[in-house]
């Protein structure tokens, strides 16, 4: 039985909306953040980054109650705003490239990703779980909601469309060509229908955010002990965005390597041989078109590589991943990589432009070779979350990519 729970959620006026809106703010170059930060009094990013007012890096607690300082300011000059009844948000978002994306932004159970109703297929590190716990035991809210994936339910469907109908809370676009929509969900017999709806999914998966999943449980475990009820309430969820599977895009991250681990081109392809049947593509770009197939950019050519039969004997959905196939055929034994989480010969980037961008990285000399694949597929990820098995860092980039500072938890 999956839980989702309106809320009251703290949010911009309409005429600020468009302007405190931000990306994650890792996503941003530096150039990119101080031009927000400079021009625009407004941005989520002066919360997040509160030390700029200072032109100062601050780090650990302080910057915790900075920003938390940084937040109540806004709520105290009016640009921020408590809804006064609970409610559950569609928010929608249709990007640049024309697609859609809409889903739901409610209040999601600790106790159910204890229970395994929601279910992972990422590792957490540690201490980034305690340090986020920590962080949002200062500040006392959630800005970015987890993204949970669920099976397509027309009754919620037919919900959302009837809401959608009336004139959006929100609608705005951004410098990036995204226009984003927000419509409360005010209506009892609306949030009691969704909610009903919920009760009878027996899981839902992470698509995004399992560290922030991860450090509210742990906060929720913290705050247990409270004597306060109403605080010990607000502890047990955390915000996340409900979205269909059909709704959800997978894009593959695609892997760039320093060095050929001491090999020459030559030696290199030959221990390729040994695993994948190869072709010389020449300068035409190649694209997996199914499983187990591999492309790579190596010297100016584009090679497909497909995998041997008698390799393909998999005893579990993690050995038939092609994230996991390409570590241990390839990365590990024959380019001599085994922390794929942090050693430095070895980086990622996403695939939503193809190869494009993993031919410029290869070219201008800054990496010796390039892989490609086909992206991981809803049934790929259930199944490896079902299995209680954990996929390869950067196996996937899903969007949406939701705004912060639209809709905000506090506990």
């Amino acid at each position: 039985m999956a839980v989702i729970r309106p809320f009251n959620a703290v949010r911009p006026t309409r005429d600020k909306v468009s302007l405190i809106a931000s990306r994650s703010y890792q996503s941003y170059t530096p150039a990119e953040r101080e031009a927000r930060l400079d021009h625009n009094p407004y941005s989520f990013l002066h919360i997040v980054n509160p030390g700029y007012k200072y032109q100062k890096v601050i780090n650990g607690e302080e910057r915790f109650e900075l920003v938390r300082n940084r937040y109540q300011e806004f709520k105290e000059d009016g640009i921020f705003i408590k809804d006064k009844v609970p409610s559950l948000y569609i928010y929608k978002i249709i990007d640049r490239d024309f697609q859609e994306f809409t889903g739901i932004i409610g209040a999601s159970s600790a106790e159910d990703y204890q229970n395994n109703i929601i279910k992972k297929h990422e590792d957490t590190i540690e201490y980034r779980e305690t340090l986020f716990k920590d962080y949002l035991k200062t500040v006392g809210f959630n800005a970015e909601p987890v993204l949970l994936t669920y099976e397509e339910n027309e009754t919620i469907s037919s919900i959302m469309k009837k809401v959608m109908a009336s004139r959006a809370e929100y609608e705005f676009t951004t410098t990036y060509r995204d226009t984003h929509y927000l419509w409360p969900i005010t209506g009892t017999q609306e949030i009691d229908t969704i909610v009903k709806e919920f009760e009878q999914m027996p899981e839902l998966y992470i698509a995004d955010g399992h560290h922030r999943s991860a450090s509210s449980v742990l906060l929720n475990q913290d705050m247990s002990s409270s004597k306060d009820s109403n605080v010990k309430e607000s502890y047990k969820y955390f915000m996340s965005y409900y979205i269909s599977e059909e709704n959800l895009k997978i894009h593959q991250f695609n892997r760039l390597v320093k060095d050929l681990n001491g090999l020459s081109k030559e030696e290199f392809l030959i221990k390729l041989d040994m695993v994948f049947r190869i072709e010389n593509r020449g300068t035409q770009q190649y694209r997996p078109s199914k499983k187990h197939h591999f492309s790579m950019y190596l010297d100016g050519h584009f090679y497909s590589l497909y995998l041997r039969k008698r390799y393909r004997n998999f005893s579990n959905p993690l050995e038939a991943l092609d994230t996991q196939i390409l570590y241990d055929i390839l990365l590990n034994p024959i380019l001599g990589i085994e922390d794929v989480r942090n050693d430095k010969r070895l980086s990622y980037i996403h695939g939503k432009n193809d190869l494009v961008d993993v031919k410029y990285a290869v070219d201008a000399k800054e990496f010796e070779v390039g892989f490609g694949m086909l992206p991981i597929t809803m049934e790929e990820l259930k199944s490896i979350a079902d299995n209680n098995l954990t996929m390869p860092p950067k196996s996937t980039y899903i969007e949406p990519k939701l705004r912060s500072g639209i809709c905000i938890y506090e506990f």
